[in-house]
């Protein structure tokens, strides 16, 4: 009998310490605001009510991400931003591009910290609707750390979280254990990307897994 209550007793501390790590302990960690994260965006190209900003999808060969121009609402402060440029590159792309997040994959939160870097929580399809590829898994990864770093410079790295937990990659290929700076190596020239409304040729291919 007393073995079971220590068991009991045991789970319920268990269980009261991850409540308090996922409802008090992660928004203290990464969601205090700093100064960087309630000051105007920069950096991005505006006309008053939109900014322009890049996202990137698959190339037609499957190969390379490609930069897209898209027309953004512009947000007052540089953490509600970065919330709508990850939102925007989450979403289905315009046809017939191929986006390299997966389907379903929703923002649950962003945080900034005073070093510039930016904590992305993302919810768990991003791991469980992957196709497991270590070069899609590459895309799905610099695909979100670049909208952010690309578009919002003062953001100088990315760390990715699925539901609001620290994970060591989604697929087994990509080290996310600590944040990660943009690379541009995996993204086309930026001269042969298309932009928002231009008419955009049938893609040929479908992307190539890579294990």
């Amino acid at each position: 009998m007393k073995r079971e209550l220590g068991i009991y007793l045991t789970l319920a501390v268990a269980a009261v310490a991850g409540a308090w790590l996922l409802f008090v302990g992660l928004p203290q960690w990464y969601a205090e605001p700093t100064a960087d994260e309630t000051a105007e965006p920069t950096g991005m190209a505006t006309d008053g009510e939109f900014v322009e900003a890049t996202l990137f999808y698959i190339s037609d060969d499957g190969m390379q991400l490609v930069g897209f121009e898209r027309r953004l609402r512009r947000e007052p402060s540089l953490a509600s931003q970065a919330r709508r440029v990850v939102e925007a590159q989450l979403a289905e792309p315009p046809l017939p591009l191929l986006s390299p997040i997966p389907r379903g994959t929703r923002l649950h939160g962003l945080y900034l910290t005073d070093r510039g870097e930016a904590f992305v929580d993302l919810s768990e399809e991003v791991m469980l609707g992957h196709s497991g590829g270590s070069l899609e898994e590459l895309f799905t990864v610099y695909a979100v750390v670049n909208a952010i770093t690309v578009n919002l410079p003062t953001i100088t790295a990315v760390q990715i979280l699925v539901n609001g937990t620290e994970v060591d990659t989604l697929v087994g290929h990509v080290d996310l254990q600590n944040p990660l700076t943009g690379n541009m190596r995996l993204v086309a020239d930026p001269d042969d990307a298309p932009t928002e409304g231009e008419d955009l040729a049938p893609l040929s291919t479908t992307p190539t897994t890579t294990s």
